[in-house]
This record gives structure tokens, C-alpha cells and sequence, in this order.
């Protein structure tokens, strides 16, 4: 099943001004796979995917996953997380870890002050105990890819960019530092390796943009996952795509002028 409940025109379509599809440095094309929930085993082997092709990892993590209080909503997020021993430890390595939500509640179907109640703790809880974070050069990654207009305003006044369900995976290569709203896709609960070779080769085929396709665990690991295997080709191709570049999606908005 495809999550693709398309999302209508906002007021925060004023946001996408100052974007184009501009070059970024030599490369007209960039990719990022945003990997969500914290699975440790797949999080480990992922960071070491991607540097074993000098690449560094964009990862997503649920504040309360490692604690005994949190409460899998189903059976994709049963399996063990990591903690924040471990993701300070691939922060260090060169990685990314962004805010996946507190506790991937649905928060688009609670009422609005609960919903940033939810958004708030989640961030703190990331400001309190990942090295170096700052919110307000994260990306705030939905849970669900489930967002409304006033939670993505509400978002966006506490953080650098929010990633949620898009009318499309191909965003503007952001050239200015104001709040960005970011599309993303997602697939499955089936393997999504033919899913991501899909939209990838139609995404270089195209004059340019920022594809960014919202993955998961590795293997058998979470919904949608990609094999190891896959992954692997799949980034080693990648690097050799000369106008392609394959970053987080913080350092693509790093990249951005003041």
C-alpha cells in the first residue's frame, strides 16, 4: 500500500519562495533516503552502508523508542531500538539524526494542543540528550507522514524543516534559510527495493531537483524495508552518477545562505 493522501495548497505554500531548480554546486540532482524509527541493528549496518561509499546516513528517530514506557502502535515497531548512546555515537561518525516524532502517535487525529504538546516533548527530549542538537536546525520528520496545515505552521516555528506526505517526492533545491516544508513517499509494508528502483531511475531522468524518499529498517526489519544487498548497489551506483549527489537533508539545507 502507497501512502500518497495528497496534500492540498496551504498558506505554507508562501514557503516556497525562494526556492528554484538550481544547481547545487556542480550536481543539478540530489537524493536523500530518510530512514525512520531507530531500529538499532538496521541503523548500524545502514550508517555502515553508507560509509563504506564515504556517504553519511540520514536518520530518524522516535524520542521515547529505547524506553520502557513506549508502546509499539503495531507490529512494525516492535522490534528493539537503540538508544541515544547509540545514536550519539553515529552522530559522531559522521551521521545524521533528526526527530521522528515522541512516540509516532498519529498526531494529525488528536486534538491541536495535544498534537504540539507532542511535538514539543519530542524535541526537547532530543535537545536534552543528543549531543550537539539544536532544533532549530532540524528537520522534524512526521510521524505517518501525517501533518495538517496548523501542525506544519506549529513545526516550522520551532525547527529548520519538516518532512511530511508531499504531491510529490521531487522538492526545489532550497537556495534560502527560511523555514522549509519538505515532500516525501513512502511504500509498503512489502520490500520496497523495486519501489525505490523506480523512483529513482524516473528521478534521473528529469532536468534536476531533491528526491527524497522516506525508507525504513533494513531487511525484515519495520514497514517497507530495503535489503542490505540493495542498498548497497544501490549507493554504489549512485556515487557514480556524476550529477548526482547523496546527502542527508540537513546538510542539503546547511547549504543554504544565510
Amino acid at each position: 500500500m502507497k501512502r500518497r493522501s495528497f496534500l492540498k495548497t496551504t498558506v505554507l505554500s508562501t514557503l516556497a519562495i525562494g526556492f528554484s531548480g538550481c544547481r547545487s554546486g556542480n550536481k543539478s540532482h540530489i537524493l536523500t533516503l530518510s530512514f525512520d524509527d531507530g531500529f538499532k541493528k538496521s541503523f548500524h549496518e545502514i550508517a555502515d552502508i553508507h560509509e563504506k561509499y564515504g556517504l553519511s546516513a540520514c536518520l530518524n528517530i522516535i524520542s521515547s523508542g529505547h524506553l520502557n514506557q513506549f508502546v509499539a502502535p503495531n507490529e512494525y515497531h516492535k522490534d528493539i531500538r537503540g538508544d541515544f548512546n547509540d545514536w550519539d555515537a553515529l552522530k559522531r561518525r559522521g551521521h545524521e539524526i533528526m526527530p521522528h516524532s515522541w512516540d509516532h502517535s498519529h498526531i494529525a487525529r488528536i486534538s491541536l494542543d495535544e498534537a504540539k504538546a507532542d511535538i514539543e516533548k519530542g524535541l526537547k527530549y532530543f535537545e536534552e540528550n543528543l549531543e550537539g542538537y539544536k532544533s532549530s536546525e532540524a528537520v522534524y520528520n512526521f510521524a505517518y507522514n501525517e501533518s495538517t496545515p496548523e501542525l506544519e505552521q506549529f513545526a516550522l516555528s520551532k525547527v529548520r524543516a519538516i518532512r511530511t506526505q508531499g504531491d510529490s517526492a521531487i522538492n526545489p533545491i532550497p537556495v534560502s534559510s527560511g523555514p522549509v516544508k519538505l515532500g516525501c513517499w513512502s511504500f509498503g509494508p512489502e520490500n520496497a527495493d523495486k519501489w525505490v528502483e523506480e523512483q529513482v531511475t524516473k528521478f534521473l531522468t528529469l532536468p534536476g531537483g531533491w528526491l527524497i524518499l522516506n525508507l525504513h529498517g533494513l531487511d525484515k526489519e519495520g514497514w517497507g524495508p530495503v535489503s542490505s544487498v540493495y542498498l548497497d548497489g544501490l549507493l554504489k551506483r549512485m556515487i557514480a552518477t556524476e550529477y548526482l549527489e547523496v546527502l542527508p537533508a540537513g546538510v542539503v539545507l546547511k547549504r543554504t545562505s544565510v
